[in-house]
């Protein structure tokens, strides 16, 4: 009898290790207006490379048995120290010629949550909100508050000059320009390509939990202390375990009417499709009321997606026993 129990035992736990599931991240670094003809081979070639560096992070994470957390906070990390992309280095410019970072993070075992909005001298916005999520009792911080909670956490910060590149500064000229309204025009409307960029990570960990992570400069030539859909829970960010979890980019504003990112995994959950199928359905709907963007998904089954309804999306990904992938333009979506 005794070794009739234990063999069941070792078949049980033979079982559960069997039923591990598979690692696997994917992450964005914006989607909008990316044209070929508009890149250089060595442009296509550095950005190809610092995507693959951020993959590496975070999967080297997962594969070391790190949880989802650490590894989107890894690959996000990586993204913002980089000029290349429109989150911390490399933000975007405000009308008023600062720079104003976003950022959430979400954790798919509980749906905790932490987020930061409007931040100026945090070296990087996503490690502030997960100190949001983890050591405080809020969800949200904006402005002097979350700085002043950053320097509590005695996280890195820096003057907002650390955020200026010439490539933001002309791009910001660029919008001035355009948006002086002339003569009986009672507005002028907002150029897709200047309301692009964020970057976002995805993972499952091979406890099976989900994470998302995502971090913008927000829109160039924006308005004194506008907030975007990157640090708003379910608009561009979202995660829970019984579903998928999102990481979104492109126009804020209809990300947050439309609730994207919960509305892909409610399809997930409630409608019972694909990831794949909830994210490309969505995003279709959006392209219909003028939406732009794309995201990045993956599901509590370790299945890797994404879906964008631009000319482009950066991105990247790398599932257990696969190789990295990583693409810019949408002839390959």
């Amino acid at each position: 009898m005794k070794t009739l129990m234990f063999a069941a035992v070792l078949s049980t736990f033979a079982l559960t290790a069997l039923a591990k599931t598979p690692i696997g991240i994917v992450l964005h670094g914006g989607a909008g207006t990316i044209s070929k003809d508009n890149m250089t081979a060595a442009q296509e070639q550095a950005y190809h490379a610092m995507l693959a560096h951020a993959i590496h992070q975070g999967y080297s994470i997962l594969e070391r048995g790190g949880s989802s957390v650490d590894a989107v906070t890894a690959a996000v990390t990586v993204l913002e120290d980089s000029p290349l992309f429109n989150a911390g280095k490399g933000a975007v410019y405000t009308f008023d010629e600062s720079h104003e970072l976003d950022a959430s993070i979400m954790d798919g075992r509980n749906r905790n949550a932490g987020a930061v909005a409007g931040v100026t001298n945090v070296k990087n916005p996503i490690l502030l909100a997960r100190a949001v999520m983890e050591k405080s009792v809020h969800v949200m911080l904006s402005g002097k508050g979350a700085e002043q909670f950053a320097s509590e956490q005695q996280l890195e910060l820096v003057d907002n000059r650390y955020f200026n590149t010439q490539f933001r500064y002309d791009a910001l000229k660029r919008a001035k320009q355009a948006l002086v309204p002339q003569p009986h025009q009672a507005a002028v409307p907002y150029d897709p390509a200047w309301k692009m960029g964020t970057v976002g990570a995805v993972a499952i960990d091979r406890e099976g939990n989900l994470a998302a992570a995502t971090s913008t400069g927000g829109m160039t030539a924006k308005r004194y202390g506008r907030i975007g859909d990157a640090p708003v829970i379910g608009a561009g960010n979202f995660a829970d375990n019984a579903s998928c979890a999102v990481s979104a980019t492109g126009h804020g504003e209809y990300f947050i009417r439309y609730q994207v990112a919960s509305d892909i995994c409610a399809r997930v959950k409630y409608q019972k499709m694909s990831a794949a199928a909830a994210a490309k359905q969505v995003l279709a709907e959006l392209k219909q009321v003028g939406g732009d963007g794309g995201v990045v998904v993956v599901d509590n089954k370790g299945q890797l997606s994404w879906s964008f309804n631009t000319e482009g999306m950066y991105r990247a990904r790398k599932s257990e026993g696969g190789e990295l992938v990583s693409e810019i333009f949408a002839s390959s979506n």
